[in-house]
């Protein structure tokens, strides 16, 4: 297993232009040096080839870290990750093929960065697709390409289209993407003053509105006594009556008279009598029964 065998650690207390300064000391590899301790590597796992293949390019990484600097992260801890992309390369690389470590060891260690600041930017995951991840890391230097000549710090429509175009991705992508990048997550346990003294965190004051915990449980049970007291009253009227009531009152297509009077071979009056009566037995059923409720209350 190859682990980091770079001497020069990095930590919070590194200094930053010391950590340049001594990568920079690393000598350059030619090609046939390169590929010599690549297989020495791959053949034997040489430890000490590794480590010169990592320690040559340490300042490869410093370079393309430095793209990323505006971010808002550490430039230290995006060269780390840089590092444990260099070390991939190192593994993965394969001398036979002709390329130099470098080019190919570029990939892997862009790849490193990303990754991290993809996940570090947003408690929210985002770049879920390559096409999203193409739109977080190019639409701040569109963005800056396109209002470079203008006084406004904003997109319009026809820009946003423009973007969407290029990057083939979604308006809508666009604009969420935009958004983000302008303003960052805030921790919900932030805490924010309110006059000289008193704080409260963040979430205290976004307003709830959904239904509380017990309006739910009272709602849910108060449904389920009106269901139970119907099926009651139902099961108390004969089946002609009840069949009748179920389909001119309680059916998504309630059937009309005429219809129901071809069913049960009566009039359309008697229909309608019948659906009344039972209608009413319901009711006062129901009244009945609420007025139960009501005394145990």
């Amino acid at each position: 297993m190859l682990t980091p065998a770079v001497n020069l650690c990095i930590n919070s207390s590194t200094n930053l232009i010391q950590y340049i300064a001594e990568v920079q000391k690393f000598p350059m590899l030619s090609q046939e040096e390169e590929i010599r301790l690549a297989k020495s590597w791959n053949k034997c796992e040489d430890i000490s080839s590794a480590h010169k293949l990592i320690t040559s390019h340490l300042n490869l990484v410093v370079k393309i870290a430095m793209k990323f600097k505006n971010y808002g992260l550490l430039l230290m801890d995006l060269i780390m990750e840089g590092n444990m992309g260099l070390m991939h390369a190192v593994k993965k690389f394969n001398p036979d093929l002709g390329f130099r470590f470098s080019t190919y060891a570029v990939w892997w260690i862009e790849a490193s960065i990303k990754d991290f600041i993809l996940k570090s930017w947003s408690f929210v995951k985002i770049g879920t697709t390559q096409a999203q991840r193409r739109l977080f890391f190019s639409l701040r230097k569109i963005k800056k390409r396109i209002l470079q000549y203008t006084n406004r710090e904003t997109l319009n429509n026809e820009e946003i289209k423009a973007i969407s175009n290029e990057l083939s991705v979604s308006e809508v992508d666009v604009i969420q993407m935009n958004y983000r990048l302008a303003y960052k997550d805030q921790s919900l346990n932030n805490c924010i003053k309110i006059g000289n003294d008193f704080k409260k965190e963040l979430q205290d004051m976004i307003p709830c509105n959904s239904v509380n915990q017990e309006a739910t449980y009272q709602n849910r049970e108060e449904k389920e006594l009106k269901e139970t007291i119907l099926s009651n009253a139902l099961a108390n009227l004969n089946e002609r009556s009840r069949n009748i009531f179920i389909s001119r009152y309680l059916s998504e297509n309630a059937q009309t008279l005429d219809e129901l009077s071809k069913k049960y071979c009566v009039s359309r009056e008697r229909i309608r009598q019948l659906a009344e009566q039972a209608m009413g037995k319901v009711k006062q059923y129901i009244q009945s029964e609420s007025l139960k409720f009501s005394l145990r209350a």
